[in-house]
């Protein structure tokens, strides 16, 4: 399931991509792909380890081009461990409102963009995560947890002090964002619930079969409840 919209983040054979904050590798598999060298980072050991198996599956299957490459690197976003202009395209999917130090982090992605490169950064939506808090001190008090609500002013104006001119913006996954409504109104943790589960089969199902009418749904409702934010954004060509 991706957040970032590779149309308006298109990647290229052979460009540099880093995807900041990677998790389970999602948008770092779909860049690499797509033809491109990926460094997937992220502090979380076990995460980094999965990632770099799913890389060996895909040049086993043929699903990696040749001339493309995938990696898995252990790195803190508030200090990149690569050279200024290091790659093509940047991103960071649902990792700012982890951070207490989020604009040290957009610097750094910043820093790390050749000039005329780009950018794409998700965060939770405002409305959406605003009733996930209200509904429920477990979803986001705990160690590792969000910590903070974005509003889009506040991510574009962070995003524009770090040195990038912003681009576009759309709203993603407004199915999921009842789910997480429910989730927090049943226990966050309390997966077995009979309506918690179904709600998640039901998005299972989305996801494997992409029906007309949830894609149909999902697209009318995104710009009112869609769970993520993104916003693409480019670094000046003459930085």
């Amino acid at each position: 399931m991706l957040t970032v919209d590779f149309g308006r983040l298109p990647v290229s054979a052979g460009e540099r991509l880093l995807d900041l904050g990677c998790g389970g590798g999602r948008h770092a598999f779909e860049a690499a792909r797509r033809g491109a060298w990926v460094v997937a980072m992220d502090t979380d050991r076990g995460e980094l380890d999965r990632v770099t198996a799913t890389f060996a599956a895909m040049v086993q299957a043929g699903e990696i081009p040749d001339g493309a490459a995938g990696r898995a690197v252990a790195g803190d976003a508030t200090c990149i461990p690569f050279p200024d202009g290091a790659f093509d395209k940047v991103i960071a999917a649902e990792v700012l409102e982890h951070l207490p130090a989020d604009q040290t982090a957009m610097n750094e992605i910043a820093r790390v963009l050749r000039p005329g490169g780009m950018a794409a950064v998700t965060v939770p939506a405002w409305l959406p995560e605003r009733i996930c808090w209200r509904l429920s001190d477990d979803y986001h008090n705990n160690e590792g947890g969000h910590i903070r609500i974005f509003t889009r002013r506040e991510l574009v104006t962070k995003l524009t002090r770090s040195g990038l001119t912003i681009t576009g913006h759309h709203h993603a996954h407004a199915l999921h964002s009842p789910y997480w409504w429910v989730k927090c109104a049943v226990g966050v943790h309390n997966d077995e619930h009979p309506l918690a589960s179904a709600f998640h089969k039901v998005l299972v199902w989305d996801i494997m079969r992409k029906p007309a009418v949830t894609r149909l749904a999902d697209q009318a409702l995104n710009p009112l409840i869609g769970k993520s934010l993104v916003v693409y954004a480019d670094k000046h060509a003459t930085a």
